[in-house]
């Protein structure tokens, strides 16, 4: 596979450059955590470019034989490092089918990254203005990964946003690259509300759970495995990082979701701080552009980061049944503790939003 040519970086650059993980898990608002970086004109942004490993490994039957934990994250690892030096072309190794001459029209929800839809890399988006990201693929057609690999390199930073790896402690030879200068954001949510969330987005995976909140009869096939897994590798990735092993040092910061939904500037401005880089004025902007909502705007609503972000990081609280509730709580009373969730005792507490489920709880980054 022929390489993208690759200006000389002096080492300032190099130095500088900050390599930024955001690790979460499914339905936690990673999406809308990833437009705080995607809006910021000095960050290469990618929106789960590892999407594309799951792929291979789930879709061959030769890699299905071969398939186990070891295998996939290493595969992880391997893109993210590539993909953190600015080579997206490493990505045709996973692509299916193979790209034409670094050119594909299958790069996973290439709109959800600025960089992707913007000049040099969308040639036919003239006037460099930021497009939906529905518009994105059909606009600028086929995504050149040379010229994607360039534009990487000619901004200050890379972040990548995954779900795709169960917990921390996965990533430590990353952090232990020296050629990186790794800063991972901890994303957790209340996994009630990532629950809710999965209930109301992947309906096919969550039918028998959208049964049993709807008639108050739980259905024999409900895999309560779906939460509990969740819930066992966000409490072991959150007591990995409380821990403070020596190679999270100055690499790890825990973030709950309902706090920067809450004050969106505020929570903004402190991960920012602790990255060592300036909110730009792009990312304040849309900020106020979109936590603000009172309506869902057109498209797919499921997926949009555009609303009113205080009022649906509590919202589960009125479409889940007690029933429920009780059972989440149940399977991951431990995870609700540390991470600083209250327990709801009545349909009653439940119901009643304007009395928080979030404990008042600081999480210092470790530095």
């Amino acid at each position: 596979m022929s390489q993208p040519h690759r200006e000389p970086r002096s080492d300032d650059q190099v130095r500088d450059r900050k390599h930024i993980l955001i690790f979460a898990t499914t339905r936690s608002g990673s999406s809308f955590l990833g437009q705080l970086f995607n809006q910021h004109p000095g960050i290469f942004y990618l929106f789960e470019p590892l999407y594309h490993v799951q792929q291979v490994f789930v879709n061959s039957s030769r890699m299905r034989k071969l398939m186990d934990r070891r295998a996939l994250l290493g595969a992880h690892r391997d893109l993210l490092s590539n993909l953190y030096d600015c080579d997206l072309n490493f990505l045709e190794n996973y692509m299916k089918p193979m790209p034409r001459d670094h050119e594909t029209a299958m790069f996973f929800r290439r709109g959800a990254s600025n960089a992707l839809c913007t000049p040099p890399v969308c040639r036919l988006n003239r006037d460099s203005k930021v497009m939906m990201e529905h518009l994105c693929a059909k606009r600028c057609r086929f995504l050149n990964l040379t010229l994607a690999s360039l534009a990487c390199q000619a901004r200050s930073h890379v972040a990548i946003k995954t779900v795709r790896i169960p917990e921390i402690k996965d990533l430590r030879l990353l952090t232990e690259d020296p050629r990186l200068n790794l800063k991972i954001i901890h994303l957790v949510r209340d996994p009630r509300g990532i629950l809710a969330s999965r209930m109301g987005t992947f309906t096919d995976h969550f039918r028998s759970w959208k049964i049993w909140n709807a008639t108050g009869r739980k259905p024999g096939g409900v895999d309560l495995s779906q939460i509990s897994t969740t819930c066992k590798d966000l409490s072991n990735s959150a007591q990995t990082g409380s821990s403070k092993p020596a190679w999270l040092k100055g690499k790890y910061m825990l973030v709950r979701y309902e706090e920067l939904a809450k004050d969106p500037f505020k929570k903004t401005a402190e991960i920012y701080h602790f990255l060592g880089l300036d909110v730009d004025s792009q990312v304040k902007k849309w900020i106020l552009q979109n936590t603000r909502g009172t309506s869902s705007p057109a498209g797919n609503h499921k997926y949009t980061t555009t609303r009113n972000s205080s009022a649906t990081a509590e919202s589960w609280r009125l479409n889940l049944s007690f029933q429920i509730v009780q059972t989440v709580q149940c399977l991951c009373n431990e995870t609700l503790f540390q991470l600083g969730y209250r327990l709801a005792d009545s349909v009653t507490d439940l119901r009643n939003v304007s009395n928080s489920l979030v404990e008042s709880r600081t999480f210092l980054p470790f530095l």
